[in-house]
Parts: structure tokens; C-alpha cells; sequence
């Protein structure tokens, strides 16, 4: 590490990440701070049918009060495997079950400030539950959608997807299916 921290500070800790304030020093002697948002981490699904279809989310994100095109996904809870992460997830958001998976890789989202590791997936195989979705509070709002992936990857290349873990993933796992 080319920073020696000198003092950390936890600002927050809150239901979704915790703000830290490290006071550094860097090689040249001189001082400064590294604020940090530590996040458990989470599992994203490229849930691909045998027609070449997908399952994507269209949800509203309050940050940027915007809803946008996504692929299914969740945070990680304490100690769990991001595989069983990426099964509850596709099962709650979108009521249907995969029995092949395959990794596709891990990517950090925004390292400038941010820990977290997010887990990306190929899921085919799909069956519908019979229970259906289960949402959370802040996703009944959540519009699921059967989309070709063609389309989907067109929407990323015209700009209509603007969530980094959606286009990584998609753009990867169609490199993984060629």
C-alpha cells in the first residue's frame, strides 16, 4: 500500500453500507483524508431462456429518481455465498428458478470510493414458481420483463441501459456464449 493510515474513523453504519474516514499519510509526507463506503458486496443474473430471451427489471433507483433497465440482482447478507445470493435473488425479483449457473466474473463498481464486489452470473434452465415474486417494501414497484437478448444488448450499445452491472454482465455473458 503505497498510503500509511494513520486514524480510521467510522462516520455511519447504516442498513446498506458504512461510511469510513481515514486519515492518511502518503509517500511523499504529506497528509490527507480517503473517505470510504463499505458495502457487503451482491450477486447480478443474466437469466437467459433457450429462445434467447432474458428476464430484466425496470425499477425506480431514489438516487438518481430515475427508473431504469436492469438485470436481476441483490446485496449479499453477512457470510453468504454469492451463488446462494444470486438464487434468492432471481427467485424474489423475478419468481423463477434457474438449475445451471455459471460464473461469469466479479467486478468492483466504483473502487475510487467504494469496496464493493459484485458477483456476476449466467443462469439458464429456467422454471417459473409457483409462489411467484416475492418484493421487498422497496420493490413493489419493480416491473419485470421478457426482453430478446439481442435487444438487450442493443439498448446497451444505443445507450438506453445505464447501469454499469447490466451492461457488464450482458456484454460479458454474450463474449461467454459466442
Amino acid at each position: 500500500m503505497n498510503l500509511k493510515r494513520l486514524n480510521r474513523k467510522e462516520i455511519y453504519s447504516g442498513k446498506v453500507f458504512t461510511t469510513i474516514v481515514d486519515d492518511v499519510e502518503y509517500p511523499s509526507g504529506r497528509k490527507g483524508i480517503r473517505e470510504i463506503a463499505r458495502h457487503p458486496g451482491g450477486s447480478c443474473i443474466v437469466a437467459l431462456f433457450p429462445d434467447q430471451t432474458m428476464l430484466m427489471v425496470r425499477q425506480h433507483r431514489y438516487p438518481i429518481d430515475k427508473f431504469i433497465w436492469e438485470i436481476p440482482a441483490g446485496k449479499l447478507d453477512k457470510g453468504e455465498d454469492p451463488l446462494d445470493c444470486a438464487k434468492r435473488e432471481l427467485e424474489e425479483e423475478t419468481g423463477y428458478s434457474a438449475s445451471q449457473w455459471e460464473k461469469i466474473t466479479s467486478i468492483y463498481t466504483t473502487p475510487g470510493f467504494c469496496d464493493e464486489e459484485l458477483h456476476l452470473f449466467l443462469a439458464r434452465d429456467l422454471k417459473k414458481l409457483p409462489g411467484g415474486r416475492r418484493l421487498e417494501e422497496g420493490e413493489q414497484t419493480m416491473e419485470l420483463h421478457i426482453l430478446p437478448f439481442a435487444q438487450v444488448k442493443s439498448m446497451i450499445l444505443s445507450g438506453e441501459i445505464h447501469d454499469a452491472k447490466t451492461i457488464c454482465a450482458v456484454l460479458l455473458a454474450d463474449n461467454k456464449l459466442r
